[in-house]
């Protein structure tokens, strides 16, 4: 799992069945202290989040499961919507 900033959205009229009625949404990785890390990946939404939001995306076959489809071309998916990330050091 990562914590991402959701930038933006993909909109694709034709796709695999599977992804039919679900939302794809742009994440780009932040560090701890919400700084960009890394390459934005898309990500399927399962709980409602929109652009500016911080995330939390799950990844590999954990992220299928939040859809209980384990065959859907899904390696990412936005599990939660961040309010605030404490780090103790």
């Amino acid at each position: 799992m990562y914590v991402g900033k959701v930038i933006g959205v993909v909109i694709a009229t034709t796709k695999d069945e599977s992804l039919v009625g679900k939302k794809l949404l742009i994440v780009q990785p932040l560090d701890t202290k919400y700084n960009p890390i890394g390459n934005c990946e898309v990500a399927i939404d399962s709980v409602g989040a929109g652009t500016g939001e911080i995330v939390l995306v799950a990844t590999g076959s954990s992220a299928r499961q939040v859809f209980e489809d384990l065959k859907a071309p899904i390696d990412r998916s936005i599990v939660a919507i961040v309010d605030n990330i404490e780090v103790n050091q």
